[in-house]
């Protein structure tokens, strides 16, 4: 790319920024909360914003018993394709629209979309309605050169990722609707992501038999069983500790129980204690060999208590993503363009968390994640109150991927 090739993007981005930043507070008043997740409503309301700049949005509604199966209650991903020209790459553009419910302590109205002191606060404004902003604006941009192009950009808009992506990113996928030769995912701006953990969820459900407080002897206490079955887990965490991953960003291994419910009253033994568990898995890990682990580590203790009895059954089995060879054109790109824009070295790294990326991956498709957004979560306050982005970060996010497709697209 030439200077004055960036220069003339980077300028156009300047000159719309204030159309950029209306059209993400646009995204982020339409709720998305999951659970419950009612998403088809910010669906539709995503491709009448981007109706404003010709780019015609094609709804995929998962069907409804598919949606109420998967405890959703609707669901439409949107597709915007984009050609230049024959014999070129396509490069694909993912962003989740879904997002955990706002929660408890916020200082700015969740929905609100207020910008304060340079930052726009709401959910969603991070992760990941941010890079519905930083994707449409970077491909906007480059389409003022568009003669200079060949191939072309497909956008997938989804409503899946806290619930695995397996009716949004990989139903598209899945439907043959996802056609890219190159893909990049919803992420931060202070690192290119090209690996991320692997995630592994579980419900474990404890039989005992209830019975009266005052004659416990005629019952089997399932909470007795599940303490067993917790101690048993969270030993492992120490174990773990010493399970090193070879990935830049990524530690160890973990095990986190975040739901516990059971029993019927205080004066009642309980009959029924169910545990719900998160495995993280770093991406040397084999994920049959660590749910077998589980399983055998959870019969073991459950052993251990007379009566006890125990179902399990696995809500979620998120792969680890793994750099693919093919990658290499997307990471030297945006991690060039980055480092320059930002003033600072761009590291290439993982992530301990897990995203749909890696279901492009498994299609064959190489993918980094890469967008708008502070150097942690935990910076962002993304799941937590008071979410926002730094309005200078999506500014020069959107500049990186418009630099990184032009030149992934010249002609």
């Amino acid at each position: 790319m030439t200077a004055q090739a960036a220069a003339r993007l980077d300028a156009w981005i300047d000159a719309h920024f204030d159309e950029q930043v209306r059209f993400l507070q646009a995204l982020v008043r339409v709720p998305t909360d999951t659970p419950p997740g009612n998403n088809a409503p910010h669906a539709e309301r995503t491709a009448a914003l981007l109706s404003q700049f010709d780019f015609f949005a094609e709804s995929h509604a998962v069907p409804a018993d598919r949606v109420r199966d998967y405890g959703l209650q609707s669901l439409t991903n949107l597709v915007v394709r984009r050609t230049y020209g024959d014999a070129g790459r396509v490069i694909g553009l993912n962003a989740h629209g879904d997002v955990v419910p706002p929660g408890e302590g916020w200082t700015h109205d969740p929905y609100g979309a207020a910008i304060v002191d340079g930052r726009l606060y709401g959910r969603a404004a991070a992760v990941s309605k941010s890079d519905f902003a930083t994707y449409v604006f970077a491909t906007r941009a480059i389409e003022t050169m568009r003669e200079e192009l060949r191939g072309g950009v497909e956008l997938y808009f989804t409503y899946d990722e806290e619930f695995g992506g397996t009716l949004g990113p990989g139903w598209l996928l899945e439907q043959g609707l996802a056609k890219c030769d190159l893909l990049v995912a919803a992420g931060f701006s202070y690192q290119v992501v090209t690996a991320h953990s692997g995630c592994l969820q579980m419900e474990v459900t404890v039989h005992g038999r209830m019975g009266h407080a005052a004659v416990p002897d005629t019952a089997i206490d399932a909470l007795q069983g599940a303490v067993a079955i917790l101690n048993a887990l969270y030993a492992r965490n120490v174990a773990y500790k010493q399970v090193r991953s070879g990935v830049a960003g990524i530690v160890h291994p973990y095990i986190n129980v975040g739901r516990i419910e059971g029993g019927t009253n205080t004066n009642v033994v309980p009959g029924t204690v169910v545990l719900k568990l998160d495995r993280r898995m770093i991406p040397e890990e084999d994920p049959a060999v660590v749910e077998q682990e589980i399983r055998d580590t959870i019969a073991r203790a459950a052993a251990t208590r007379a009566g006890i009895r125990v179902d399990l059954r696995r809500l979620l089995l998120a792969h680890p993503l793994k750099p693919l060879p093919g990658n290499a054109p997307l990471v030297d790109a945006i991690r060039r363009h980055a480092s320059e824009l930002f003033g600072e070295e761009i590291p290439v790294c993982g992530t301990p968390l897990y995203t749909d990326a890696r279901l492009f991956s498994e299609r064959g498709i190489p993918a980094v994640i890469y967008g708008a957004g502070p150097r942690t979560v935990l910076e962002s306050n993304a799941k937590r109150a008071d979410e926002h982005l730094d309005l200078e970060d999506l500014r020069r996010a959107t500049k990186v991927i418009a630099r990184s497709l032009f030149d992934l697209l010249a002609a």
